[in-house]
Formats: C-alpha cells, sequence, structure tokens
C-alpha cells in the first residue's frame, strides 16, 4: 500500500459520485479501506427502530466512507483539484507539495 496522501483536516474535492464537485474536509482515513470521510458529503440515511437507548428512534442522517480515489485535494492556492506529491527539503524533512502551484500542503 503506497502512502497515504490525503490525510484528516485536508480540504479536498469530490471527483465522482453524486456529490462531484463539492468540497469539504476530511474528518477521518482509514488507511487500510482504502477510504475517507469528508464533512457534509455522502450523506447517508438509516431508519432507526426507537430502542432504550434512542426512545425516539427516527431518521439517522449521518457522513458514509467513500474511496480515496474519488476525492483530490484542493490547491491551497487557486483551490481546484491538484495532485500532491512529496519532496524533501534540504534538512531530510517530507513534505507534502501541490503538483499544479508548487505550494505546501499543510499537515
Amino acid at each position: 500500500m503506497a502512502t497515504a496522501k490525503i490525510k484528516k483536516g485536508d480540504t479536498v474535492i469530490v471527483l465522482a459520485g453524486k456529490d462531484k464537485g463539492k468540497t469539504g474536509e476530511v474528518t477521518a482515513v482509514m488507511p487500510k479501506a482504502d477510504k475517507v470521510k469528508v464533512s457534509g458529503v455522502n450523506m447517508a440515511t438509516r431508519h432507526r427502530k426507537p430502542t432504550q437507548a434512542n426512545p425516539e428512534g427516527g431518521i439517522d442522517r449521518f457522513e458514509a466512507a467513500m474511496h480515496v480515489s474519488n476525492v483530490a485535494v484542493a490547491d491551497p492556492k487557486s483551490g481546484k483539484a491538484t495532485r500532491v506529491r512529496i519532496e524533501t527539503d534540504k534538512d531530510g524533512k517530507r513534505h507534502r507539495v501541490a503538483v499544479k502551484s508548487g505550494e505546501k500542503i499543510s499537515g
């Protein structure tokens, strides 16, 4: 498995699916499953029966995980989708860099 280039807290753009074009912040990364959760994107619903823990029951809305290939990091300069590369500086520190603009990606 390759190094994860999308991290928790990154702003990403959805490239495919029902929410194509939407942007959001990554709230969770699941590297073994190659999935991410993005705030406000890929909302799923579950109809829950009333239980002792939740006597109201009702409809539960939550963000479902989506495959990491369906999202791309937003370029810090332009806000458009970009690929990410890893660069090593003179001190030996590694940084994630946006391919389109060459800007460092925080995180």
